[in-house]
């Protein structure tokens, strides 16, 4: 049963998980901040992170509504295509060497805000994920309109911030434990590869 319209809240909570595990430009700001400044810079990093994340999640979500209201069969149309995504991602993931991508902007500490707001905003493929990701959890018959995607949005940001919190706790010794063991990376690369697949085809055929 849909609750605020949105779809299978299990599957969309251990989505968007499974996205944040995945290493990249906004993990190693945070690991690089905490290393470097303490929980104080790894949050400041991360309250950046979190507000660019936004603004790219709104632009989305605007993209997503004017859909939905103007053609209800586009929008399932790009349901599928979202799935696609999806298992896309996910078999990138499988034939990738590696996990990772470092910053694209050399952190210096009393600037970590405004860098990690930067670095988030300098990632535009963050707009056509969540163009590709909302509309597989929303369901047209019974979407709220703003209160829906604020329900979901709202969920990305605490899920987003209990995860981040781990990792800044955590803080560089993760990364170097990481580097000294490839192959748990490889194997968490594998296993977030096989979830997105799975989760796809589950919401394609659903």
């Amino acid at each position: 049963m849909p609750w605020m319209g949105i779809q299978d809240l299990g599957a969309f909570v251990a989505t968007v998980l499974v996205f944040l595990a995945l290493p990249g430009p906004g993990t190693f700001t945070l690991l690089m901040a905490s290393g470097r400044s303490g929980i104080r810079g790894g949050y400041t990093a991360l309250a950046g992170l979190l507000l660019g994340d936004q603004v790219l999640m709104w632009l989305a979500v605007a993209g997503v509504a004017a859909l939905l209201q103007a053609n209800p069969l586009l929008f399932r149309a790009v349901q599928y295509v979202g799935a696609a995504y999806l298992v896309w991602v996910g078999i990138g993931l499988l034939r990738s060497p590696r996990l990772g991508g470092g910053s694209p902007i050399a952190l210096r500490p009393g600037h970590y805000f405004r860098q990690a707001i930067l670095i988030s905003l300098l990632n535009p493929k963050a707009v056509i994920f969540y163009m590709a990701f909302f509309p597989l959890f929303i369901d047209p018959a019974r979407h709220q309109g703003v209160a829906t995607f604020a329900t979901m949005a709202l969920l990305v940001l605490l899920l987003s911030i209990a995860y981040c919190t781990l990792l800044i706790l955590i803080g560089h010794g993760l990364a170097r434990r990481l580097a000294q063991h490839p192959r748990v990376g490889r194997g968490l690369r594998w296993l977030a590869g096989l979830g997105l697949i799975g989760f796809g085809v589950r919401l394609g055929v659903g």
